[in-house]
């Protein structure tokens, strides 16, 4: 229930978060357009530096139910800004949305995102892993058939994809969740499991981080209007991945104060990117086509966090499972069976409590230490893989992201007066939404 639940929330995560972007774009222009894109940033920043304090208070103090019931009032708030303050979008003669084409990329995502979760534990030549990665192949082959058939129609505009500036756009926004936000799971265990905080203790010292976000996202949206945006994004993925190397190193001496100058270099980087990758992914396209654009950047995040969260978890899974086994081996008062049973309690998440209390006492302290090397011998093998894929797209985004790609409608930099928002249009503006993102919780 509660899956489905999230599944729910999700699909209206979706639905906002590209539909802000497209409101953002068609309201705002010239140098008011950065600006705005700025705040968004600041807010999306704030949203971040909030959430993990705010939750863990409540799932320490209360419970953790209390995560989804303090949003019920911010939602009904929000509803009602919406319906008095936020003006309709129409676009003349939209034809219906193109189910096939959501279904068949749906399906191709949820077949990949099992398989990379599933295949250490079941096997990676096992049937049901192969079946899984073979069928998200051709779901995704039958997916950009049907975009090609239903071009004109399609959910997921192909053609967008000879802009480079789009392209690149794309690269960012996957490589920025897969980097970067995809390991905040796994620092969260660590700090949990291993380093035996509670959840406000842990959510305080992601301040670090996110309060990096929020002091650069403000001043990156103002930059936009006279910085080319490709030098905000590339450094940003830069740091993205200098953050990621001097998180690095961990021993089992190490305490969270390690991981204090990647936080604040990581979060710095992240913050330059947000807002001129928002306003990249609209600013290529006409504004009646806005909402695609900003759902297909969107859901390229979504991807990363998704095959993030999954590749580098069954590369961790198996480095802390292998490492631990092998330990262990020969260790008096461990069998063979309890330590296959502790580490793979450590791989899948669970923690190492239960598996640590069902050993003898005076095997427990060697146990307790191989737990945590194992731990932190797979958090510094994805923290070297996440900053290798930020500093190739860094590279990446440097190369692709051109000024002369932007609609003139968004065009960057200081004009010679002002410009006030665009007015309530008399008639029905174009402008609609599509799927995407979510941040860490």
């Amino acid at each position: 229930w509660l899956n489905l639940a999230r599944g729910a929330q999700g699909i209206g995560g979706a639905a906002m978060f590209s539909t802000s972007l497209a409101l953002l774009g068609t309201a705002f222009q010239g140098r008011e357009r950065g600006v705005a894109f700025g705040v968004w940033g600041a807010v999306t920043g704030l949203a971040v530096a909030i959430g993990p304090v705010v939750g863990g208070a409540l799932t320490t103090g209360l419970s953790w139910r209390w995560i989804f019931l303090v949003n019920v009032p911010i939602g009904v708030v929000a509803l009602v800004l919406c319906v008095l303050r936020v003006d309709e979008s129409r676009q003349r003669g939209a034809r219906r949305p193109d189910l096939l084409g959501a279904l068949a990329f749906s399906g191709a995502l949820a077949a990949l995102v099992y398989a990379l979760i599933k295949g250490n534990s079941k096997g990676w030549g096992s049937t049901e892993i192969l079946g899984c990665l073979i069928g998200a192949g051709a779901l995704m082959i039958a997916f950009l058939i049907i975009e090609i058939v239903k071009r004109d129609n399609a959910m997921f505009d192909l053609g967008l994809f000879r802009k480079p500036t789009f392209t690149g756009g794309s690269i960012a926004a996957f490589s920025l969740s897969a980097g970067q936000f995809a390991l905040l799971l796994y620092l969260t265990l660590y700090m949990q499991d291993i380093l035996g905080y509670s959840a406000l203790q842990t959510g305080l010292r992601f301040l670090l981080l996110s309060g990096g976000i929020l002091l650069t996202s403000t001043l990156a949206g103002r930059l936009t209007t006279h910085v080319p945006i490709r030098f905000l994004i590339a450094p940003g993925l830069l740091l993205v991945g200098i953050g990621l190397l001097l998180n690095r190193g961990l021993t089992v001496s190490s305490g969270w104060t390690h991981l204090i100058p990647g936080f604040i270099i990581g979060g710095a980087g992240v913050g330059l990117i947000n807002p001129p990758l928002a306003s990249t992914a609209i600013g290529v396209v006409a504004p009646d086509r806005a909402g695609m654009a900003s759902g297909i950047n969107s859901t390229f995040r979504q991807i990363g966090i998704a095959t993030g969260i999954a590749g580098l978890g069954s590369i961790f899974s198996h480095t802390v499972r292998t490492r631990i086994i092998s330990t262990l081996s020969g260790t008096p008062h461990v069998s063979g069976q309890a330590a296959h049973r502790l580490a793979e309690g450590v791989a899948q998440g669970g923690g190492a409590k239960a598996g640590l209390l069902a050993l003898p006492a005076q095997a427990r302290p060697a146990a307790a230490h191989a737990v945590r090397a194992s731990f932190v011998a797979g958090l510094n093998e994805i923290f070297l893989i996440g900053a290798i894929l930020s500093l190739v797209a860094a590279g990446l985004t440097l190369v692709l992201i051109r000024s002369r790609d932007f609609e003139a409608s968004a065009a960057r930099g200081p004009s010679t007066s002002s410009p006030e928002p665009a007015p309530p249009a008399t008639e029905p503006t174009p402008a609609a939404p599509e799927p995407a993102p979510a941040g860490p919780a």
